[in-house]
């Protein structure tokens, strides 16, 4: 299986919602991780709201740092519009999404969000399994 990192800055909404939908969609031929160069701590409780709207409890998962990942040569780094913050990870593909951070939006623009995050993981799991 291919390895997945999804980096945003707090790694407590786009990337968490990234892995959630990773895992769901991607079993069996991705292996999905996220992480925060400047990790909160905590996964947004919008995000885990509006996931369970599409079906996907990301409850459990925790906003975690870069240096608490394991120390691999990624497949694939997504990172979410990070800017100057992205990581310097070694990965055979990156792939930046410069999606903005929902966490302050309106519960549609969260959702607006959300979805099209949906939509880049599908397109990103139909590419990897070419």
């Amino acid at each position: 299986m291919k390895k997945a990192l999804f980096v945003c800055i707090e790694n407590s909404c786009r990337s968490q919602m990234a892995e959630g939908f990773a895992r769901k969609i991607g079993q069996g031929v991705l292996e999905a991780f996220s992480a925060g160069s400047k990790p909160s701590g905590q996964v947004n409780l919008r995000a885990i709201a509006f996931m369970k709207e599409k079906g996907i409890d990301i409850g459990a998962q925790e906003s975690k740092a870069l240096t608490d990942l394991p120390s691999i040569n990624w497949d694939y780094i997504v990172t979410m519009g990070c800017g100057d913050a992205c990581p310097s990870l070694p990965a055979k593909s990156r792939i930046d999404w410069n999606l903005p951070d929902p966490k302050n939006l309106s519960d549609d623009d969260f959702r607006q969000v959300r979805d099209e995050i949906e939509i880049r993981v599908k397109n990103l799991i139909e590419e990897i399994s070419r």
